[in-house]
């Protein structure tokens, strides 16, 4: 069985983040929700609310694909997340050049602490490649709406947090 493991902050859950879920779970055959504690992004959400609203839109993802879709929150080093959940692979999701550059010296960093687990690179659809959940918090912050970027239940925590 090929596992793929799909880590981020997911702070909260946007549109370009299920397209990337959706094409990983081509890939693999069980795919984990990596869900980043860090503590140093100071997250909107709680642990609990982000690992919740992944596994409501990874629940669905599991039921269009048939292929098994976990949430699986984690505080250690990527590569030892990637280790404890038997991945294979890491796969990460591009929106432009300038995030490549970070995931560049990423690569290389985990090839270097374990080279049996490759990474995978996948770009998101022309239409999602702009969000970024940092500018969802913002414009659902200052009363935008966010129902291009984010789904029905995402949209309505961030108005429940927002008010």
């Amino acid at each position: 069985m090929r596992v793929g493991l799909y880590p981020g902050t997911f702070d909260p859950v946007t549109f370009g983040h299920i397209d990337i879920m959706r094409r990983a779970a081509l890939l693999v055959d069980r795919l984990v929700i990596g869900v980043a504690i860090n503590r140093d992004k100071r997250p909107l959400f709680s642990l609990e609310e982000r690992v919740a609203m992944v596994e409501a839109e990874a629940g669905r993802l599991a039921a269009e694909t048939g292929i098994e879709i976990v949430a699986h929150p984690f505080e250690n080093l990527l590569i030892d997340c990637a280790r404890d959940v038997g991945a294979a692979v890491i796969l990460r999701g591009l929106r432009a050049v300038a995030d490549f550059e970070y995931e560049f010296q990423m690569v290389g960093m985990n090839r270097a602490l374990d080279d049996r687990i490759e990474t995978v690179f996948l770009m998101a659809e022309a239409r999602h490649q702009a969000i970024a959940s940092k500018l969802v918090k913002e414009i659902a912050r200052l009363g935008g709406d966010v129902s291009k970027f984010v789904s029905p239940a995402v949209r309505a925590a961030l108005k429940a947090k927002f008010g």
